[in-house]
């Protein structure tokens, strides 16, 4: 049931995405008066449609290859490659007989709706649930490094104040792309010591590998307390009760949560002593951890109280604008450093299935939103890159055409767009390889 729920909240995410992305080029080429004759939801490869119907001399359908949609446009090259419709005289309908400038709107149709798209969610998301974060400077115990953020000289406890000498309001700050983009100086504040920590500009590589918690976690260090109990856990079997405090294991004294993970991830599937106190008395409990260094109950921390922001409805608009586009600039960065080799490609592209993964095994409609905006940004982004096939190759030959003032020769369109093609397949194949290998095989 999880991998439905999971599987279908992709489709439902990519088909808006889709058939939003292929709507701005069917209106900016109706609105110049040049004929679509198809409009599909996923690829009809080899005519197979999973249903069709005809509207207006339009063909609207669903094809059974999801990789995307596409609308078919009179007198274009394009996926269909329909060669044989461009051996005839021009039309006055025809896509090749409007100015190069109507059909340059017409293949940045897509790209504008999705960035419009990814502003109009981004701005709802902030008029519905504001702006929530903990102040940094309200963090009592500093921050829990994982093995990544260790290994480039963070420490539990360490306060982090500002990123590249500017200070830090938030502490979601801290995993944001300001820092994870690299190359950034951290000023930390350890004990009665200032001193600087640098993001190496391949820490992405690392991340992609092990996670964001194996970074800095999302939770900062905190004291906490036994909550819930799980039913026939270990620490039901030991006598552990909700308002405990875990004082210590076998003697090495505990303070915050991360320590008390700590010491039981190094004693998986062995007997420990746990020290306890109950209403100020203090007590050893003895309890068998599991292979996964769990003793089964919930902790409750002591968490810095969220601030929220709430905006009105015109004030929500450049909040969501905002963060529509630092979701197109980082990913612009995140591509950069893998044209440059900062990042490799198999640690920062994704399949569908990857994307599914990020949607998760239930139903969270702020998750879902939110996902679906940020990907609305990113396909804006990946059809302006100037590969043959995307929008941003049939833009970049039509700039061309702008300048020298005469069209580049079908022959060429043609070969080109098999060449894009060639590209796009081989870069399916691989994304897919690479998350069936990191999702599946590889564990």
């Amino acid at each position: 049931m999880d991998i439905v729920i999971m599987v279908g909240q992709l489709i439902l995410g990519l088909s808006i995405l889709v058939i939003l992305h292929e709507l701005g080029h069917f209106l900016a080429a109706r609105a110049f008066g040049i004929k679509v004759e198809k409009f599909y939801l996923f690829f009809d490869a080899w005519n197979f449609s999973l249903f069709k119907f005809n509207y207006k001399g339009v063909e609207y359908g669903m094809g059974w290859l999801p990789l995307g949609g596409y609308v078919k446009i009179a007198g274009m090259i394009d996926e269909s490659m329909d060669t044989d419709q461009m051996a005839g005289p021009p039309q006055p309908w025809e896509f090749r007989s409007k100015p190069a400038w109507q059909r340059l709107i017409v293949m940045l149709g897509g790209i504008v709706v999705n960035i419009i798209l990814g502003i109009l969610i981004f701005w709802v998301l902030t008029i519905k649930y504001g702006e929530s974060y903990i102040p940094n400077d309200s963090l009592k115990y500093g921050i829990v490094p994982g093995t990544i953020g260790q290994k480039i000289g963070l420490k539990p406890g360490d306060k982090i104040t500002a990123i590249n000498n500017q200070k830090i309001e938030r502490f979601e700050d801290l995993i944001s792309s300001k820092v994870l983009m690299g190359n950034s100086e951290l000023t930390v504040q350890r004990g009665n010591q200032t001193l600087n920590v640098t993001v190496p500009s391949s820490i992405l590589n690392d991340i992609s590998d092990l996670g964001i918690e194996e970074f800095i976690s999302r939770m900062p260090r905190t004291k906490f307390s036994v909550g819930a109990i799980q039913p026939k856990s270990s620490a039901q079997k030991a006598g552990l009760q909700k308002g405990d405090s875990i004082v210590s294991v076998n003697n090495k004294p505990i303070q915050f949560f991360d320590q008390l993970h700590d010491e039981l991830m190094r004693n998986k599937s062995k007997t420990v002593q746990i020290g306890v106190k109950r209403h100020e008395e203090p007590m050893q409990l003895t309890a068998q951890l599991n292979n996964l260094g769990q003793l089964g109950f919930m902790p409750n921390p002591d968490l810095p109280h969220e601030k929220t922001l709430t905006f009105g409805f015109f004030g929500s608009l450049p909040v969501g604008a905002s963060k529509a586009w630092g979701t197109f600039t980082d990913n612009a960065k995140g591509l950069g450093k893998v044209f440059t080799g900062q990042v490799k490609p198999q640690k920062a592209l994704s399949s569908p299935i990857g994307i599914a993964v990020l949607f998760g095994s239930h139903v969270d409609w702020l998750r879902f939103w939110s996902l679906v905006g940020l990907l609305s940004m990113a396909l804006a982004l990946m059809n302006l890159l100037p590969i043959p096939a995307l929008d941003g190759g049939h833009a970049l030959f039509l700039i061309i055409e702008m300048i020298k003032g005469k069209p580049l020769s079908d022959k060429f369109l043609e070969r080109a767009q098999i060449v894009g093609f060639v590209i796009l397949v081989t870069l399916m194949v691989f994304v897919f390889g690479n998350d069936i290998f990191k999702h599946f095989i590889k564990k």
